[in-house]
């Protein structure tokens, strides 16, 4: 990842802080995207003391309009994006299809999928500049098991799932991969929401995805249009 631009969502905490770390451990400039800036700066505070380097951009992913402008942003500054790791979500309520309330709904729609589409739309240029554009949106094993009463976030994954694939399909002549990771339990604030009752301690936390989050936005990864089980992925020996 040495010398590459990275951009991060949701790096503020879990998984996307692991690996926004991980990132800028193996070389590369990340660019860190949520909401609270407090968060921000505490992942900042440990790239720079770790010796790597970061840019913090608090923003809403419901603020379209930002996202759009997100691209040029960084072109001005760095002209290209290596990788992208679309990894914000929210897991909005687990209840019946019937009960799901349309604000929730409409947010889980926005946060996982439209916003995702509004960053490919903003960073597909920088991604065709690099040498080896990589792309990776974290999915969800609900979006393909119709679990009842996580319609409302299986739907939104499952449709993040065809965007992500579209993507891949349209990318296949290009130097961009694009690909899906199922991360499966892991020991996170959305996991401890959704599964109150749960021992964490039974969990993978978020530092053990990064080993094959690195690898699938570095430039030797050559799969595309794929879907990674975390639980099913062994790590190459060193």
């Amino acid at each position: 990842m040495r010398g590459r631009v990275a951009l991060v969502t949701g790096a503020s905490r879990g998984i996307g802080r692991a690996a926004a770390r991980a990132l800028a451990a193996a070389g590369a400039h990340v660019v860190l995207i949520a909401r609270t800036v407090g968060g921000l700066e505490e992942v900042d505070d440990e790239i720079r003391a770790a010796g790597g380097s970061a840019t913090l951009v608090p923003l809403n992913l419901q603020d379209f309009a930002a996202l759009d402008r997100l691209g040029a942003t960084i072109f001005e500054r760095w002209g290209v994006l290596d990788a992208f790791l679309g990894n914000a979500g929210v897991l909005g309520a687990l209840t019946p299809l019937a009960h799901l309330d349309p604000k929730l709904f409409d947010e889980l729609m926005a946060v996982n999928v439209t916003a995702n589409w509004r960053l490919i739309r903003s960073l597909d240029p920088l991604l065709r500049r690099s040498e080896a554009g990589r792309v990776v949106f974290l999915s969800s094993g609900v979006a393909r098991k119709h679990v009842p009463f996580w319609g409302g976030y299986a739907v939104s994954k499952a449709a993040l799932e065809s965007l992500a694939l579209t993507y891949a399909a349209e990318c296949a002549d290009t130097k961009i991969k694009v690909n899906l990771l199922n991360p499966g339990p892991v020991r996170t604030a959305m996991r401890a929401k959704a599964m109150p009752g749960e021992d964490p301690e039974t969990l993978p936390p978020p530092e053990a995805l990064t080993p094959l989050i690195v690898e699938m936005l570095s430039a030797r990864w050559e799969k595309s249009g794929e879907l990674v089980n975390y639980h099913e992925w062994k790590q190459p020996s060193v």
